[in-house]
């Protein structure tokens, strides 16, 4: 089943086995896997008699034999949100929902799924990671069901739900002193040296071609069309090139025709590498220091950011910068118009759609995705002082009576609201 040819760099194109091999040894590219297209055999029927997870598209994902992990991972639900089109005044808009993902409630366990796979398949005993907080969630999961040794690196400063979302798995994690850049730099030495499968830094190739799965999907449950407008969180660099690789990839094996989306980059004001350089017509972004609340999103020094900009000047596309109080904004009003609990990655890529919209830049009449990566239960310190707090009465009836009337507000509905 299998179409990997092997990795090719994605500047100069030079071609390498389907190794260990993240960087071209020529050029310093990236490298990225190649398939043999014309051996791909698909239809949209075949694909939706499949298990609704992330390898209904096997054929397009970097594996040599078959999954290890990840069985229950990725399809995640495209939520129509009316109401908050509504509130927003446009016409059609989605979210797709990876706050809901399986295990560990983040996109990250679609390229873990992925990249987890490779690692086996390539022989690691160890599985190792620098992360922010969902991928090391994700990593300790996977590794635990499969049964391997994993390390997870992670700067010194994560917010406690993210913390326990890999400690419950019981990896070794190794708090570091400093910002996600200075993780990373310390797990590339470590991976040089050692040999353990970090799957965002030696096997990164394989590891963010399970992010195309989100583009798949996005696809697939529009009823094999693209939206109009897509618009995903920048951090590191992998999602939003990869869905746009992936409905690229959709069209050539014959699934799907028309234009691809407008793609644009949402990036947090404290953290916008991305967004800066596309504000100044650069092709790669300048690394800068972030403080931002949107920690997951946090890096300062994008592995992809070249490829982001690509992705979205090559689609018509754009980014927007947004201050963390219009974050914890958009975070409360996606919770209160449809029911969905973001972290601060997915408000920051909502309050992006949001200044795109009111700057005229996303049409109001057009189809509109946002990207909602992961899950606010593990960042629930960043609204804290925004929820409602509880009204405390004993367990006596007359004293709800008197509360009750005490609110005087007329209809139930308009009474509750306390």
């Amino acid at each position: 089943m299998s179409a990997l040819i092997g990795l090719q760099c994605h500047l100069c194109k030079t071609t390498f086995p389907a190794d260990a091999l993240y960087v071209c040894d020529r050029c310093l590219g990236p490298l990225e896997p190649v398939y043999d297209y014309g051996a791909v055999r698909l239809t949209r029927e075949t694909i939706e008699k499949r298990p609704k997870n992330l390898w209904r598209y096997r054929e397009l994902l970097p594996i040599a034999g078959e999954p290890r992990t990840g069985f229950n991972s990725g399809f995640t639900p495209l939520v129509r949100c009316d109401r908050l089109a509504s509130r927003l005044g446009v016409r059609e808009l989605y979210v797709k929902d990876d706050s809901v993902n399986h295990p560990t409630l983040s996109y990250k366990d679609r390229v873990v799924s992925v990249a987890a796979t490779r690692a086996v398949e390539l022989g690691f005993t160890v599985l190792a990671c620098a992360s922010t907080g969902n991928l090391a969630n994700s990593l300790a999961a996977h590794a635990a069901r499969l049964g391997i040794e994993c390390c997870v690196f992670i700067p010194d400063n994560l917010e406690a739900g993210k913390l326990l979302g890999s400690a419950i798995f019981h990896p070794t994690i190794l708090a570091i002193a400093g910002n996600y850049d200075d993780v990373n730099r310390l797990c590339t030495q470590v991976g040089d040296r050692y040999g353990w499968g970090f799957v965002n830094i030696n096997l990164r190739s394989y590891y963010a071609e399970g992010a195309k799965t989100y583009g798949f999907e996005i696809v697939e449950q529009l009823g094999w069309k693209y939206p109009r407008h897509l618009i995903a969180p920048v951090a590191g660099g992998t999602l939003l090139p990869r869905i746009v690789r992936g409905m690229r990839e959709l069209r050539d094996v014959g699934l799907v025709d028309g234009d691809l989306p407008r793609v644009y980059a949402a990036q947090a004001a404290g953290c916008a590498p991305v967004v800066r350089a596309l504000e100044a017509g650069l092709d790669h972004p300048e690394p800068v220091r972030p403080d931002t609340i949107a920690k997951s999103i946090a890096i300062g020094n994008p592995a992809d950011g070249y490829q982001v900009i690509q992705c979205v000047r090559a689609t018509g596309g754009s980014g927007a910068a947004v201050a963390d109080a219009q974050i914890v904004d958009a975070i409360q009003l996606l919770a209160e118009t449809e029911g969905i609990f973001t972290e601060p990655a997915g408000g920051t890529t909502l309050a992006a759609a949001i200044e795109l919209i009111g700057r005229g830049v996303i049409p109001r009449d057009e189809s509109i995705v946002v990207c909602v990566t992961g899950n606010g239960y593990k960042t629930a310190e960043v609204v804290a002082d925004r929820v409602t707090t509880p009204v405390r009465l004993s367990r006596s009836f007359r004293e709800f009576e008197a509360w009750w009337a005490a609110q005087g507000r007329g209809s139930t509905a308009a009474a509750l609201k306390v």
